[in-house]
């Protein structure tokens, strides 16, 4: 007999099999039972998450996106609750709490320890997206003036407390920052060596007030596992760690590309997402872009003459429209994503448009030799010669305002991923159309 089929663990919900369930969970890694509990619906997610053993039930939480914790947390009974939410991080209590109503905040607060409940607030009472609130307060900090033995003294002492002691940072009397020791120093380094002598004075840090996905691209670009979080007077307040600044990153990440797509970012995971949130998250932007698509009708209502006398050009309409229409979503897109991991400014706007301006000559030129060709042998080389002209104008304007619209946007105090690629390809179908009729009645004489 061929061997038995393995049941998925849809299967076991669907027969309320425990024990198979149990068996599940016990033969999987965490993140791929909190993947499961993100698709499953509240009660399935719920049943699996009270199957898991204390420990790893934690660990399996603290790799939900906050919205499935809330998920999770709704379903739980009060002591069950409180023993979730007093183990976990205060940073990630914080963006929990950040993101879930003001109710179940409040009840949350309630439930935990006087330590943990003071921890939790003043994470939340920084900005929404700033450091501060994802920052790990419970952080070792060394002074300067101890040795690499008296160092790792205090990280044994007070290490199991905090999130990680890979990177220390380095403090005077006053708890100033002056800089970071890593863990691996302080273990190669004689025992009786000042941490002064080893201290890393140029390690970067930030403030608790600054931009959190900033942070987040500085430590990668900067290639280090923690960036020391300071307040207005210097003072070191915590870490901000590696997997919090690729969440962070991950998400900047996911709601650029939702914007870029023409859709509201919406929170969770997608297969969890009902349908109407879904078309919802779309709608608003697909009626604004129906709207705009109005100025194509209106650019062929204004050459309406020009069309009637030389109906061929009608034919590569759509050529026209839909070249123009991807090189500027293919310069809007390199913008966004340029801007986003700081390779260029918004102060770089002219040189961004010359750079663009010539790789859509470049491009233009390519695409009208193939043009030609084709108009040529379909229709005439008068029209040919028309479309290949038009081809070359409309691939420069194109790729010009795809890539400045982001850049300005981003001066004037819009996200650039707002400007996303359809609707700069909005833009440059009803302005390729303009070109295409000007530069058909200048080669017709019209």
């Amino acid at each position: 007999m061929p061997p038995q089929q393995a049941r998925t663990l849809r299967d076991l919900l669907d027969d309320d099999d425990l024990r198979g369930l149990q068996e599940w969970l016990a033969e999987h890694q965490p993140y791929e039972i909190a993947d499961e509990l993100a698709r499953a619906d509240e009660v399935e997610a719920v049943l699996l998450f009270r199957l898991l053993d204390k420990d790893r039930a934690l660990t399996v939480f603290e790799e939900l996106e906050p919205t499935d914790q809330h998920k999770v947390l709704s379903g739980l009974r009060d002591t069950a609750f409180r023993d979730v939410v007093e183990q976990m991080d205060p940073d990630d209590r914080a963006r929990l709490l950040g993101e879930a109503p003001a109710k179940f905040a409040r009840h949350v607060l309630a439930g935990l320890s006087p330590r943990e409940r003071a921890l939790t607030a003043a994470l939340l009472g920084y900005p929404e997206y700033s450091v501060g609130r994802y920052m790990s307060p419970e952080t070792v900090a060394v002074r300067f003036h101890v040795t690499a033995e008296q160092a790792l003294a205090v990280v044994r002492s007070r290490g199991a407390d905090a999130e990680t002691v890979y990177t220390l940072p380095v403090i005077d009397d006053r708890r100033c920052f002056l800089g970071t020791v890593s863990l691996r120093d302080l273990v190669l380094s004689p025992p009786e060596r000042p941490v002064s002598e080893i201290v890393d004075r140029d390690r970067p840090h930030v403030h608790a007030t600054d931009d959190v996905e900033e942070a987040a691209r500085l430590m990668q670009e900067t290639n280090v596992l923690a960036l020391p979080v300071t307040d207005s007077e210097n003072r070191v307040l915590g870490l901000l760690t590696i997997d919090d600044a690729v969440e962070v990153i991950e998400a900047a990440d996911t709601e650029d590309i939702a914007r870029q797509s023409a859709s509201e970012p919406w929170s969770g995971h997608y297969m969890s997402a009902g349908v109407v949130e879904l078309a919802r998250s779309r709608a608003v932007w697909l009626l604004l872009l129906i709207v705009a698509a109005t100025l194509t009708v209106n650019v062929l209502q204004v050459f309406e003459d020009t069309l009637a006398s030389v109906t061929a050009l009608a034919l590569f309409i759509p050529l026209l429209v839909g070249t123009g229409g991807n090189a500027g979503a293919q310069a809007a897109t390199a913008a966004v994503r340029a801007l986003a991991v700081g390779e260029v400014r918004s102060r770089d706007v002219l040189r961004v448009a010359w750079r663009e301006c010539r790789v859509g000559l470049v491009l233009g030129v390519m695409l009208a030799v193939v043009a030609l060709l084709i108009g040529a042998l379909v229709v005439n080389v008068t029209v040919a010669a028309s479309v290949a002209v038009s081809l070359v104008i409309v691939c420069a304007w194109a790729a010009t305002i795809g890539s400045t619209m982001p850049l300005l946007a981003k001066r004037i105090g819009i996200d650039p991923a707002v400007i996303s690629a359809p609707l700069v390809t909005t833009l440059v179908d009803a302005t390729g159309l303009i070109i295409y009729f000007l530069v058909a009645q200048l080669v017709f004489g019209l």
